[in-house]
Order: structure tokens, then C-alpha cells, then sequence
């Protein structure tokens, strides 16, 4: 093959070879964006609470473990991260029930012990699906809170429904951005099945929000987090943990932040005031940022 013939071919490979890739990342972009689905079974007996089915209005039924808190207190309605499991949250159930608080977790569609298929459609539908159930059930309000993926259900739950409270640990603006912050190589915004828009939902939550990221998590960056705080109406606040990435948020820290917010919305407390700065270490080398204020 001469030179000049090669250097012809040699684009169009690398042409055939890029679509080919583009091709790969849209066929198994669900299994991308929802690895626990499918996932090895759920023990028995559960490893905390009581389990209960939730069906959804679409006909699914869902996988749900529950601990039922005291009446006059605010119940947690748990919407967790795409690789993640109810099964892994014995630790913050423990805790919330010592302060006689409530918790909901609930396994989406298709993950394990739950029927159908994972999609944002569906996902946004069980999160609504379980707020209805667990309004059946607490006596005194649901605070809502999600994790990564589970942010982009629990701010369209809150958005749509009377919750007392939101809670999102380590945020995203929307799951298109982060997706192009992740492959800026790719045409992401045509490609992308779910992109979980919370920069479009998030001024439908009136009620009082906390927002938790760790400054060095490299999956769902602390900037993606931010953008979606500054857009949020008041009342709010955003705490950052400096030392902390997307796993290891969920730490002791992290749990006293969310009972600590449970507890004043039950007291009808206001959000802490501003306060600037980095805060001992004892305080896991937390940054407190005020609703006045620019993380």
C-alpha cells in the first residue's frame, strides 16, 4: 500500500473507529448509569428494619426496608447511589433511631429484591411512589435525602410533594454535565437517555435544604454540587468536607449533619448563619457555607 493510499485510509479509521465507540456508549449507557441493578440478592433476614413492598402506579413493585420512628418526629425517606444498596445503610438507620427518627430506603426498579427495569422515568416515579406510601405511615413530615444518583429522585420528589425537608449528599447540577465533564470527547447531550436535570427542578423546592460534598470527590465534582446550591431558593445550606470524595462522605460527620438538620426542622429551628472557614479537625475539616454565601 503506498503512502499517499494509507494516509487517505487512516482518517476514515479513525472516523469508523469513533463511532463505533459513540455507537458502544449508547447501547450500554444504562448499565453504565445503573450498575447495582441486577445485582446479587438481598440477605435474609434484612440486615436492618422491616422489609416492605411499595407497588408503584406503573405497576412495579419495590424492595423497601423501613424502621418506623416516633410520632412526633420526622421520618427519612432514603434515595441512594447507582451502585448502591438498601442493605449498605444499617449504619444510618442505627443512628437516626437512637434520636427516635424514622427511616425509608428504598431499592429502585430493577435493583435487588425490586421488578422492572432502571430508567429516569422510572426511578423519578418510585421516588414518588414512596413518598405517597411513607405519608401513609410517619406521623410528622418526611425529610428527603438523596445520594449521588438518588439527588436527581429526591429533588424531583421534593419538588412535587410536601416534603419538610431536603438533603442531598455530593449533588450534581444534572447528570448530562457530569456525564460531559467525564467523556468531553463524546456528543453527550444527544446521546444520553437520563440526564436527571435538577438545574430544572431545583427552584420547585421551596422547603429548607441542606447540601453535603466532599471538596475531593472526583466523580461528582464539588463545582457540579455548587451550581446546583447557588441556583436553590432559600432557605439553604451547604456543607463541604474538605478531606472527603464521593465514597467516603458517608462518615460519622456526615450523619451527625443530617440529624442535626432533622432535629431543627422538628423544632422549627432556622438553618444555622453563615459562618465562613474551615472548622477543626475534630470536625472532619469541614467548610460551613450560609445561604449568603459563595462556596
Amino acid at each position: 500500500m503506498s503512502a499517499t493510499r494509507y494516509l487517505l485510509i487512516l482518517p476514515l479509521m479513525a472516523v469508523i473507529a469513533y463511532m463505533a465507540i459513540v455507537a458502544l456508549v449508547y447501547l450500554s449507557q444504562r448499565t453504565l448509569l445503573y450498575p447495582g441493578a441486577g445485582a446479587a440478592p438481598l440477605p435474609e433476614p434484612a440486615s436492618w428494619g422491616e422489609t416492605v413492598q411499595i407497588k408503584t402506579p406503573d405497576g412495579e413493585l419495590l424492595h423497601a426496608l423501613y424502621i418506623r420512628g416516633d410520632s412526633d418526629k420526622p421520618c427519612v425517606l432514603l434515595f441512594f447511589g447507582n451502585g448502591d444498596r438498601v442493605d449498605n445503610y444499617a449504619f444510618l438507620a442505627q443512628a437516626l433511631a437512637t434520636r427516635g427518627i424514622g427511616l425509608l430506603a428504598i431499592s429502585y426498579r430493577g435493583y435487588p429484591g425490586s421488578t422492572g427495569s432502571p430508567s429516569e422515568q422510572g426511578l423519578l416515579t418510585d421516588g414518588i411512589a414512596a413518598f405517597d406510601w411513607l405519608s401513609a405511615q410517619a406521623g410528622s413530615g418526611i425529610v428527603v435525602l438523596g445520594r449521588s444518583l438518588g439527588t436527581g429522585v429526591a429533588v424531583n420528589t421534593a419538588g412535587q410533594r410536601p416534603a419538610v425537608g431536603l438533603i442531598l449528599v455530593s449533588p450534581y447540577l444534572s447528570v448530562l454535565s457530569v456525564a460531559q465533564t467525564h467523556y468531553p470527547f463524546l456528543p453527550v447531550e444527544a446521546l444520553l437517555k437520563d440526564p436527571f436535570r435538577s438545574d430544572l427542578n431545583i427552584g420547585k423546592v421551596g422547603q429548607p435544604k441542606l447540601f453535603l460534598h466532599g471538596r475531593l470527590d472526583d466523580s461528582i465534582p464539588l463545582s457540579s454540587g455548587q451550581a446546583l446550591y447557588h441556583l436553590a431558593p432559600e432557605p439553604k445550606r451547604m456543607v463541604i468536607y474538605d478531606r472527603a470524595g464521593h465514597n467516603d462522605i458517608l462518615n460519622d460527620g456526615m450523619v451527625g449533619d443530617v440529624i442535626g438538620f432533622v432535629e431543627a426542622l422538628k423544632e422549627n429551628r432556622p438553618l444555622n448563619p453563615v459562618t465562613d472557614g474551615t472548622q477543626s479537625e475534630a470536625d472532619d475539616q469541614r467548610s460551613l457555607t450560609g445561604s449568603a454565601s459563595n462556596p
